[in-house]
């Protein structure tokens, strides 16, 4: 319930034990220990009661004040942002706002100021005028396919670090190594739903940050993977923390 100065109280955990969180605190005191060769992925969706990611298109109608406590908590510790095109352009995606306590914070630990966007496209269909390019402190990386159009390459080029695979799609696997390559330690994975079908696919998902959104939306909206083939894979549940009527849930793979 709100409080009485009309305002929603503060995240609260309920598992492992009953306490106050700061998510921000948190989330930077979790181990998240590279598994093997490549970066730690980690993934963050919202969804209602009712399985939607989206309504109309778009994450931003699910989750509360919360949710974006959270988003903000992830994003400050990732070295990498991954995001596949359609969500880039469905989202009206734009660079990292971190906040100069944040990149104090990131530095102290070793890390650069802002989070580096990294996208997933076969196509290339982006605007090389879009914010997410036009006003990033440095410019994102984009991995796509040998069938890529070539003007597209050309109009990103001066605005992107464009790595093209040698098959049809990038291979995700490959991407994740090559982001461990140049220094990532935790990669965190923002959909869409496709992207994260095909990390599921590959075993390439050690995390799993959910909001469950207090609402029931219908519709055709997506899961939180699709895609691929099913895979069961078991996860751990790590924390329950809550505002008001939603819920913030991680699991990880268990050790």
């Amino acid at each position: 319930a709100a409080t009485s100065a009309g305002r929603l109280p503060g995240v609260r955990q309920l598992l492992p034990e009953p306490a106050e969180v700061d998510p921000v605190a948190a989330h930077a005191a979790a181990a998240r220990p590279a598994p093997g060769h490549r970066p730690w992925v980690a993934l963050n969706m919202v969804a209602s009661v009712d399985g939607a990611t989206a309504i109309d298109g778009v994450s931003g109608g699910l989750g509360g004040p919360g949710d974006k406590e959270v988003f903000r908590a992830l994003r400050a510790i990732a070295d990498v942002i991954l995001v596949a095109a359609g969500t880039v352009r469905a989202e009206g995606y734009g660079p990292p706002r971190t906040s100069p306590e944040l990149q104090e914070a990131r530095a102290a630990r070793g890390q650069a100021a802002f989070p580096r966007i990294a996208i997933v496209t076969a196509s290339l269909d982006l605007d090389p005028m879009a914010p997410v390019f036009a006003e990033a402190p440095e410019p994102p990386l984009v991995f796509t396919g040998s069938d890529a159009p070539s003007d597209r390459m050309a109009a990103l080029a001066g605005v992107a670090d464009v790595h093209r695979a040698k098959g049809a799609r990038p291979d995700l696997a490959a991407v994740l190594a090559e982001l461990g390559a140049g220094g990532a330690s935790v990669v965190l994975c923002e959909g869409g739903p496709s992207l994260n079908g095909q990390l599921l696919e590959r075993g390439l998902i050690d995390e799993v940050n959910l909001t469950l959104a207090a609402d029931l939306v219908g519709g055709g909206a997506k899961r939180l993977a699709t895609g691929g083939a099913a895979l069961p894979t078991p996860m751990a549940l790590a924390h329950v923390w809550h505002q008001d009527d939603d819920l913030f849930l991680r699991y990880c793979r268990p050790a």
